[in-house]
């Protein structure tokens, strides 16, 4: 049989399929290959390909055949035998740049083109899936493609930040990856995604926000620790493969959402180097983020989409080579918002010059007219997608199933039913929950004294789910989980508001009443849209940071009916409460969204958990106390590091039932250099009668600088756990890399000789010990 007949369908595998009735035309039916063995060639894995013809073709020779169809069979198997380009992009046994390259030579332009959107399209001819990267996932699985699903749902970003914690974030972004994989598998990666939009390392410079709460804080090395433990959990322990890939959202210096699509965030290059860059480096290089998203704002009136970083800090400084995407409506911001190009398709070029590599908007006519135009090339595709293919490849997608450990996830499992997933979600609640005042001792309580609970305010029954939030499998509010602690020997009563004095006139029958104020985390209306001054969220920044008016009130009134008040604030910001820090014994802080809020309160409440919480942001008393909105330059007065007033509450603030002490501040150096590490350590005790954690953080000031340092700065911190009496040793690394600032002179980081003041405490504000330290340039 002359080899032309057959070729065809062979050829199928590089990319020159031919349609079936030419083939049929130009060859006798008796010597096509059969239909069967072409889809065999065309499958994922080649060795399953070969075994698949060896079967077909054990079978075929038992029967009686002609010879002539013999043949042909035993030369399409040597051919299947030999090592062929196109399977190299699945060989895992290659470098991964080889691989990459050779998956993109066999990509047409339009296929090319293809890959730079938010899902990218099968292609059939290679064996290749589609593939989408439409994953939130900031405190569990979120949206997905289609909707919401079913998941373990933790509190919101803030309410993870405030554990102080970065191990269970791991633990937390463990299970979220884990649950992303079994919806991976059984929707056949249609609905839901691998690549995951979390975490929101952005900054939470000011209280007014509306996105505080997607943000660990403040502080960029407090942030860029908590990031990268939840990117590790994210993507997984095995050093090959991935569980599933992490996309740090927004770069860069993104934290108003009003005029967000055209704004500008202005600031010197100190101020980028030391602060905003900061968590995005950490969460690359220590983390190992596979993807980030560039957001809605320009930096110095260079639009985020297009800015020249991606290319000469993220790409040549850290050596990232992953995906990075837009955000939706960022494109043709470019043209309507910015006017920072003419026309789509200089946008779009603009775009993929800058190193985008995935669109969210519509982007392919655009893309191909400024191709067409000459305003881009296909070389320039090829380099963005690269980054999308290792992605890929470290995900498995082109590898033997049997190769990652993550292919044993069925897709039939329900994990988020399960009793580890409901112990993780209330212990991450538990360890958010901050004890804000605590006088008299009024906690905890003891239901064993008590004979009734008032239980008042509206967020007292509702566990309310914020913007990006899943479908929880189950959640307890707050009024369910102290009615289910204290049993049915204590009464629990209810009153959403005090109209008709159903409130005041409850406190007054009861032992004790519990008020729960604060924020609706969507403001219970539409997007863009929010009712109240003092609320916010995506789209929309607050206008007032003190607590609403009606609330306030609701406190008054019954704290006048009974004085032993609770004040519970489940708030997905900073509040200026002063009035109820001066009047109400105790107050909590708590996020929204935990699946587990009702239950993980009522345990702190009732001493079944010592709260250890700790702010991520300074409360200040007001916003005559803060720069204007717009100003990004940290140094006027924003966070912990240059505020010079009195706050409400500082930077790393929290108490506890129990008592610490430290003693023994010692250092493994008297000096450290820009290449060195000395270890701090502090032994802290709990001197009290209750088991409890305790947050040990340390400080650094440089008291010789020549240039502008912080009042003092983060760089260290551990939770530990101590039981009463019991002494522990912290140790804490501290790297001369951490002790530098940017000289925009010589364009590096550069060492300070000079005296350092190495200060450990339980807060910003809370010092315990201090030890001063040289500073050596070598």
């Amino acid at each position: 049989m002359p080899l032309p007949c057959w070729r065809p369908n062979l050829d199928s595998l590089h990319g020159y399929a031919p349609r079936a009735d030419a083939v049929r035309a130009a060859c006798p039916r008796s010597h096509l290959l059969p239909s069967f063995l072409t889809s065999v060639f065309a499958r994922a894995h080649l060795r399953r390909a070969i075994s698949d013809v060896y079967s077909y073709l054990k079978d075929i020779l038992m029967r009686p055949r002609p010879r002539a169809v013999v043949l042909p069979l035993l030369l399409g198997v040597a051919m299947a035998q030999t090592p062929t380009s196109v399977e190299l992009f699945r060989n895992p046994s290659l470098p991964l740049e080889q691989r990459v390259d050779d998956l993109v030579s066999k990509l047409t332009l339009d296929e090319k083109i293809a890959m730079l959107g938010q899902v990218q399209p099968a292609v059939p001819r290679l064996g290749i899936k589609a593939f989408t990267n439409f994953t939130e996932g900031l405190h569990g699985l979120g949206w997905v493609w289609g909707g919401s699903v079913t998941a373990t749902t933790f509190p919101q970003s803030v309410g993870l930040g405030e554990t102080w914690d970065p191990e269970i974030l791991r633990q937390v972004g463990s299970v979220e990856g884990y649950v992303a994989r079994v919806y991976f598998k059984k929707y056949g990666g249609a609905r839901v995604g691998l690549v995951i939009r979390a975490p929101n390392v952005d900054l939470a410079r000011d209280p007014r926000w509306g996105r505080t709460e997607e943000s660990f804080g403040e502080d960029a090395y407090f942030v860029g620790k908590m990031s990268v433990g939840l990117i590790q959990g994210l993507q997984g322990d095995d050093p090959k493969y991935l569980l599933s890939a992490s996309t740090m959202k927004h770069f860069l210096a993104n934290s108003n959402e009003d005029g967000r699509t055209s704004s500008s965030s202005d600031f010197d290059e100190r101020n980028l180097r030391e602060y905003y860059l900061v968590p995005f480096r950490m969460g690359i290089e220590d983390g190992r983020a596979q993807s980030f998203m560039a957001s809605y704002n320009a930096v110095n009136k260079i639009p985020d989409t297009v800015s020249p970083l991606i290319r000469d800090i993220v790409e040549k400084e850290w050596k990232f080579d992953g995906m990075v995407s837009t955000d939706a409506g960022s494109l043709p911001n470019l043209t309507r918002q910015f006017h920072f190009y003419s026309d789509l398709a200089s946008a779009v070029a603009g775009c993929v010059k800058a190193g985008i590599s995935v669109f969210l908007d519509p982007y392919s006519e655009p893309l191909k007219d400024a191709i067409e135009k000459k305003l881009v090339t296909e070389a320039d595709i090829e380099r963005n997608i690269r980054g999308n293919l290792r992605m890929r490849m470290r995900l498995g997608e082109f590898d033997p199933l049997e190769m990652s450990p993550y292919n044993n996830i069925a897709g039939t499992e329900e994990p988020w039913y399960g009793e580890k997933n409901k112990a993780l979600a209330r212990k991450a609640t538990q360890e958010s929950i901050v004890l804000l005042k605590n006088s008299g001792g009024l906690l905890p309580l003891d239901k064993r004294k008590l004979h009734s609970v008032a239980v008042i305010g509206p967020f007292a029954d509702s566990v309310l789910v914020d913007w990006y939030a899943g479908m929880p499998p189950y959640t307890v509010t707050p009024l369910e989980g102290i009615r289910n602690k204290v049993g049915p020997n204590v009464r629990v009563r209810y009153a959403p508001d005090d109209n008709n004095r159903s409130a005041s006139n409850l406190a007054a029958e009861s032992d004790i009443a519990i008020v729960f104020v604060g924020n609706h985390p969507t403001c219970n209306a539409q997007f863009g849209r929010c009712a109240l001054p003092t609320e916010g969220k995506e789209a929309v920044d607050r206008k007032s940071i003190d607590l609403d008016p009606g609330q306030l009130e609701l406190i008054r009134r019954v704290k006048e009916a009974n004085a032993k008040t609770i004040v519970v604030l489940i708030s997905s910001f900073p509040y200026a409460i002063n009035w109820v820090q001066q009047n109400i014994p105790a107050i909590l802080h708590m996020a929204h969204s935990s699946q587990e809020e009702g239950n993980a309160l009522a345990d702190v409440l009732f001493g079944d958990y010592n709260p250890a919480g700790r702010l991520v942001a300074t409360w200040v008393r007001s916003l005559d106390d803060l720069p204007s909105m717009m100003d990004y330059n940290i140094r006027d007065g924003r966070t912990y590091m240059y505020f010079n007033g009195q706050p409400l509450y500082p930077f790393g603030f929290g108490l506890s039932y129990t008592t610490f002490e430290y003693s023994n501040l010692r250092t493994s150096a008297d000096s450290v250099n820009a290449a060195g590490e000395i270890v701090v350590s502090v032994d802290v005790k709990n001197t009290g009668s209750r088991a409890g954690d305790e947050v040990a953080q340390m400080y650094v000031k440089h008291l010789d600088s020549a240039v502008e340092r912080p009042i003092k700065e983060l760089r260290g911190f551990q939770r530990i756990a101590l039981e009463p009496n019991e002494t522990r040793t912290v140790r804490m690394p501290l790297k001369g890399t951490e002790l530098t600032y940017w000289d925009a002179g010589k364009q590096t980081f550069v060492v300070e000789p000079g005296r350092l003041s190495i200060i450990v405490g339980a807060s910003s504000a809370d010092v315990r010990l201090e030890k001063t330290i040289e500073v050596k340039e070598k």
